[in-house]
C-alpha cells in the first residue's frame, strides 16, 4: 500500500530536520564566559615572542560541548598583536568550567608596531585591549567568544 503523499513527503525531509537540529546542538542559547586566568612564557624563534595563554572558560548552559582545539586572536592599540592555535580537544562540561591553554606567537613585526605607534605619540597611560576566539566543535559549528577592555598602563611605562 503506497503512502499517502504528505508522509512521502515527511519522510524525504526528516533525515535533513534530523541533521539541521544536530548542527544546531553547537549553537548554545548563553554565551560562554572567557577569562584570562594565566599567561607563562614558551621558548620563541628568533624574534618572535611566545606565551602559553590559560583561558578559564565557563559554560552557563546545561548541555555539555566536546571541542576539538581553539584560536585566538588578540589586538592591542586597535592594532594585531598576537595569534594562537591548540589542537588539543576536551570537554566545556554543563554548568561548569575548564582551562584551555593556548600557545600564542608575537611576532617581530607586531613588537615594532606597538613601539612605533607608542613613538609617535599615539600612545597613551591607558591601553585598548581585545581577544576573540574559537572553540572548534567541529563539523560546522564552533563557539565564538571575545573580550575587549582598558586597562591602566604601569607606572614605568606612562608618558609624563
Amino acid at each position: 500500500m503506497p503512502y499517502p503523499a504528505h508522509m512521502n513527503i515527511l519522510r524525504h525531509w526528516l533525515p535533513g530536520l534530523l541533521a539541521l537540529a544536530l548542527c544546531g546542538c553547537a549553537t548554545l542559547p548563553d554565551p560562554v564566559n572567557v577569562s584570562v586566568a594565566g599567561i607563562d612564557s614558551l621558548p620563541g624563534e628568533g624574534l618572535e615572542l611566545r606565551m602559553l595563554v590559560k583561558l578559564r572558560v565557563q559554560n552557563p548552559n546545561a548541555v555539555a560541548v566536546p571541542f576539538k582545539g581553539a584560536s585566538v586572536q588578540m589586538e592591542v592599540q586597535q592594532r594585531a598583536f598576537a595569534t594562537g592555535v591548540m589542537n588539543t580537544g576536551g570537554t566545556l562540561p554543563a554548568l561548569g568550567e575548564t582551562v584551555v591553554e593556548v600557545p600564542v606567537t608575537i611576532s617581530a613585526w607586531n613588537i615594532i608596531r606597538q613601539v612605533m605607534g607608542a613613538m609617535d605619540g599615539q600612545s597613551t597611560n591607558r591601553i585598548q585591549y581585545s581577544m576573540s576566539g574559537k572553540l572548534h566543535t567541529g563539523g560546522l559549528g564552533g563557539i565564538r567568544f571575545g573580550t575587549e577592555g582598558v586597562m591602566e598602563a604601569p607606572a614605568a611605562w606612562r608618558s609624563p
